[in-house]
Formats: C-alpha cells, sequence, structure tokens
C-alpha cells in the first residue's frame, strides 16, 4: 500500500528525490509532443481529425460543434445534475466576482498621477480534460473567471468522448456551455488542442493564452509553446496531487477519503500523508484497503497509491516543513489545530483547512477555483482567478507642476547612465515653461 518514510532519518536527496515527480527524464514525452504540434501546425484541421481517430477511437467529420447542436446534447440533462451544477456556477461566480478590485489614482509627488488599469485578455483558450473523466467542473472553473474579466472571445477545446452514443460530447459539458453562452465546442483533446489555439487552424483561431489543466503531454505541450511562440499559458498544471497532513485529532476515514479523492483523478496522481504518529499511518492505510476495494476507478486509483508515500513526522512544524518543500497543489491540515500553522505555509495551490472540509469541496463548488499549479510550481505560480485573464496596465499623467517638481531628478539619472535623449525628452520640457 502506502510506502512509509520516517522524516528525520530522510538525507536531502532522498527527500529531493521524493518531492520530485511526474518529470519526463528521457524526454520521450516532449519528443511525441513536438511531433503532434509539427503535425498540427502543418495540417492544421486535418491533422485534428485524424488526432481524434488515432487518439479517441472517433471519425469526426468538422472538428467542432455549433451552438445549436450543443443545445440539444444540453436537453438531456437531469434536474438533480442541472441544480448541483447551478449551485457551483452561483458560489464560484461570486467568489470570483470579489477579485474585480479598481486601484486607485497614486500621487507620487505634486503633479505626478501614476495608476492601473485592467484590460480582459481578448481571445483565451480553455482546454477542458476529457480523458479518463470528463470534467464539466473544470470548465466552470476557467469560463467564469473569463467572462467576469471581460474576454472577448473564449475558444473551447475538449476531447470527443467515445464513450458516448453520438461519440461527441457529454450533457453536463454541454450545459455549462449553454450557462457561458459559448457558441462553439471544438472536439480536440491532448496536445493537439493546445498545438491548434497556439497556432490557429482553418476552424479552431488562434489565441493569445491558453488555460486548463491535463495530463504530461498537455503539460508538456503547454510549456513549449510558451517557450515558441507569443501564446501564454496558465502555468504548468499537470497531473493532479494532494499533501495531507494529520496529527492525533484527524479521522483515519476522512484522511483515506481525501488520500483516494486525489488518486482516482488517474495512475499518474499523487497523494501524499504527512502524519505525526505511526498509528495515524496505519489506520489510515486500513481505511484506505476498504474504501479502496469498493471504488469504480478502483485499479486507476490503486496505481496513483502505489506512486504515493507516507511521512512520518515529529510534529505539525515538521510536516510544514516538508509541505513547504513539497508545495503541493492541494494541501489538505486534517486536524483541529490548524489554525496554529497556517502561517507557516509559503507554497501550496489551495489549502482546505480543519477535518471537516476536503479537497471535493473546493474542486466543485465552494468556489474557490480548482485550476492550481503542480509539480511543485505553487513555488512560482497561484492557482487561475480573474487576473489570470487581464493584463493590468501602468497609466502615468505629468501636470506642469509635475513636470518642475520631478524634471531635474529625470535629467540627472538620464545623464548618469549616459542616455542624453533621454535627459533631452525632459529637458525641452522644463525648457518650454
Amino acid at each position: 500500500m502506502l510506502k512509509t518514510y520516517t522524516y528525520k532519518e530522510l538525507t536531502e536527496s532522498q527527500i529531493q528525490s521524493l518531492i520530485t515527480r511526474n518529470t519526463d527524464a528521457d524526454n520521450a514525452i516532449e519528443e511525441r509532443v513536438i511531433s503532434i504540434i509539427s503535425d498540427v501546425k502543418q495540417n492544421g484541421d486535418r491533422a485534428l481529425l485524424s488526432f481524434a481517430e488515432k487518439f479517441d477511437g472517433v471519425r469526426l467529420e468538422k472538428t467542432f460543434l455549433s451552438k445549436e447542436e450543443i443545445a440539444v446534447f444540453a436537453q438531456s440533462i437531469g434536474d438533480i445534475q442541472k441544480q448541483a451544477i447551478d449551485t457551483a456556477y452561483q458560489n464560484i461566480k461570486k467568489f470570483h466576482e470579489s477579485q474585480l478590485i479598481k486601484e486607485a489614482k497614486v500621487e507620487t509627488m505634486p503633479g505626478v498621477n501614476c495608476w492601473r488599469e485592467t484590460r480582459a485578455i481578448e481571445k483565451v483558450g480553455l482546454y477542458i480534460p476529457g480523458g479518463t473523466a470528463v470534467l464539466p467542473s473544470t470548465f466552470l472553473m476557467l469560463g467564469i473567471p473569463a467572462k467576469i474579466a471581460g474576454c472577448k472571445e473564449l475558444v473551447v477545446c475538449s476531447p470527443p468522448q467515445k464513450g458516448d452514443a453520438s461519440g461527441l460530447i457529454n450533457c453536463y459539458i454541454a450545459y455549462v456551455a449553454q450557462l457561458l453562452e459559448i457558441e462553439r465546442i471544438f472536439l480536440i483533446g491532448g496536445a493537439q488542442a493546445v498545438a491548434a489555439m497556439a497556432y490557429g487552424t482553418e476552424s479552431v483561431p488562434k489565441v493569445d493564452k491558453i488555460f486548463g489543466p491535463g495530463n504530461q503531454y498537455v503539460t508538456k505541450a503547454k510549456t513549449i509553446i510558451q517557450s515558441s511562440t507569443q501564446t501564454a499559458i496558465d502555468m504548468p498544471a499537470g497531473p493532479s496531487e494532494v499533501l495531507v497532513i494529520a496529527d492525533e485529532t484527524s479521522n483515519p476515514i476522512f484522511v483515506a477519503a481525501d488520500l483516494l479523492a486525489q488518486a482516482e483523478h488517474g495512475a499518474d496522481s499523487q497523494a501524499v500523508l504527512v502524519a505525526t504518529s505511526t498509528d495515524i499511518i496505519y489506520n489510515t492505510i486500513i481505511e484506505l484497503e476498504k474504501q479502496l476495494a469498493v471504488l469504480p476507478r478502483k485499479d486507476m486509483a490503486t496505481r496513483a497509491i502505489e506512486n504515493s508515500y507516507a511521512i512520518l513526522v515529529s510534529d505539525l512544524d515538521e510536516a510544514m516543513s516538508f509541505s513547504n518543500d513539497y508545495a503541493p497543489e492541494h494541501l489538505i491540515l486534517a486536524t483541529d489545530n490548524w489554525e496554529s500553522i497556517t502561517k507557516q505555509i509559503s507554497n501550496a495551490g489551495s489549502v482546505f483547512l480543519g477535518n471537516l472540509t476536503p479537497e471535493s469541496a473546493g474542486d466543485y463548488a465552494s468556489g474557490t477555483n480548482h485550476t492550481l499549479p503542480t509539480s511543485a510550481f505553487a513555488r512560482s505560480y497561484s492557482g487561475v482567478s480573474v487576473d489570470s485573464f487581464v493584463k493590468k496596465i501602468t497609466f502615468q499623467h505629468l501636470s506642469p507642476e509635475g513636470v518642475k517638481n520631478l524634471g531635474n531628478t529625470v535629467e540627472v539619472l538620464a545623464e548618469l547612465e549616459g542616455l542624453q535623449a533621454h535627459k533631452n525628452a525632459i529637458s525641452v520640457r522644463l525648457q518650454s515653461f
């Protein structure tokens, strides 16, 4: 089941090995992704249709569903599912609307005013995973802040579903598309979807920034695109992960459920338990085995658990030290004492506080965003928010008083840097008074 290590017995190199995950050591994934990107760049829609048949097992006549076709699929959604999506939509919308903040103008000295204004990124690409599980929740998490930000065009890509009778999309994705007033859904998955949005094809518009989580192929494609085109990405969001910190106040049933909730995402997911006693680890493993036995996605979750481990620590401070090194996408503080350690958190994508706050609450409907940095990128990236969909442009205005007050400072600084034209741009204005 879970491999177990004792923190104090680990060397620095062993810790580094444990916190390193989802690497492409032999560059095999990168080589395949580069080939896919090249094919899409050269052959456009023809390559996309070929990849749909090859990777998704679906033969398509065109790359997208129209608004009218989306409406047909959305009609089959059940009332209970519709209500759940509506509730999630409202909570996510409410939370993200609070992020629209207008900054005040600042007079840095008399006559010199500076401020920032936000402008939406005009064309954004939203990748909605659909490999082992279709994720309408991700559609909500990306589409809602994009709409709030005011993006003019949302290009949505999601793999065609082989299991559906139609071989296209399920009713839940279609219903979310209606809520977000999406005109088209492009039936494209994997690295080829990223390439299509980055370069554009006959049917897929080129976008300015690409959003959305995915497997290692999607993540690799995003990083390649960011380094080789003018298209930006939200973050390197690859296979999902959770780190649970547990002490004597935790509930092993809850902890096991949280670990498995992460493990069922995919075989390359990782669920890490950091506990203050061997009893917690032992009791959690017993619960893991019980709950795993009845999971529909048992085989996949089992492989993920085999890719996971437990760490025995002396106390919560030591647990936080390892957690900050690991920099988890999701951090669960499964302890009644969570308030005593939250200030120690420096690296985490999203944090779940106490024994009654599972990761799945944030994954679906509490309101926070579940598109988060993985593979230790929480050290330098934030999760998706309204800010992810906007640019912040600085403005400044100098009145005659401002030119007089600031002029000499600019002249001196320009001169000491040897940039005479910079100095002159101020000097000619000062001489005009």
